[in-house]
């Protein structure tokens, strides 16, 4: 049991050279919150206009099919 135990933790020792020291860590998490703080400005921003842009060629394709529809039919009128 204790050889398992001197196995397994002599294993794990080369796993921390890949965790990066805490004062880097916090680097990486600052910068991270200005890059998500800004991308979500932008998102706010685009958010309507590619909602209005989506709902633009949507209705441009119901109205194709619509149209397409009632010529098949035959029908004088939408």
């Amino acid at each position: 049991m204790l050889q398992l135990l001197l196995a397994l933790a002599f294993s794990a020792v080369p796993l921390t050279l890949y965790v990066p020291p805490i004062r880097s860590l916090n680097l990486f998490v600052e910068t991270m919150e200005g890059l998500i703080r800004q991308t979500s400005l932008m998102a706010l921003r685009a958010y309507p206009r590619i909602r209005l842009a989506c709902s633009r060629i949507l209705a441009s394709f119901h109205i194709r099919t619509a149209l397409f529809d009632s010529v098949s039919r035959g029908d004088d009128a939408l």
